[in-house]
């Protein structure tokens, strides 16, 4: 098990207290390990970026840390029709700065109560985490909460059914 808060947790089942609220930190991929953009780099660094890696979104930062938004294979499909940007070589020339972007995910300071990263997730693919002075530590992806949940069902029907043999 990885850190938890020490807040305790009540069950709707029978008033029982079942272990303490996770920390951020128990699903936090570190920024070490997340490919992301810098604000200073280019529209064909991006784009060469998000194919090796193979996502259709990922993190931007500015170039001191801070956290400052995403950015979508859509922006920037939109930016090459609107601006005519058509080869490389203007690629090569375009600040992804510039790019405009439709929706930026919203942050998770990594104090954040679980429960607000779990809505977060519910409309976004990963949910960006900073903490107090707003720098980019890293993500929490939709598909870690879930498998999370998923070994947590399984638990408790595997519990739910021992249970019911020993009756």
């Amino acid at each position: 098990m990885k850190k938890t808060d020490g807040e305790p947790l009540r069950s709707s089942n029978k008033g029982e207290i079942h272990s303490t609220i996770m920390n951020i930190l128990f699903f936090l991929t570190p920024k070490a390990e997340v490919a992301f953009i810098k604000e200073d780099m280019t529209l064909r660094q991006t784009m060469e970026k998000m194919e090796n890696h193979r996502y259709t979104c990922v993190p931007m930062i500015r170039t001191d840390g801070t956290y400052l938004g995403t950015i979508t294979e859509g922006d920037l499909l939109w930016a090459i029709k609107n601006q005519y940007i058509m080869n490389l070589k203007e690629a090569e020339k375009s600040p992804i700065s510039e790019i405009r972007r439709k929706r930026d995910y919203v942050p998770a300071n990594v104090n954040e109560n679980m429960e607000g990263v779990f809505k977060l997730a519910m409309t976004q693919n990963f949910v960006p985490v900073v903490d107090d002075r707003n720098m980019f530590i890293g993500i929490v992806t939709r598909k870690d909460i879930l498998q999370y949940c998923y070994q947590k069902f399984n638990q408790m029907e595997e519990k739910k059914q021992g249970e019911n043999q020993g009756e």
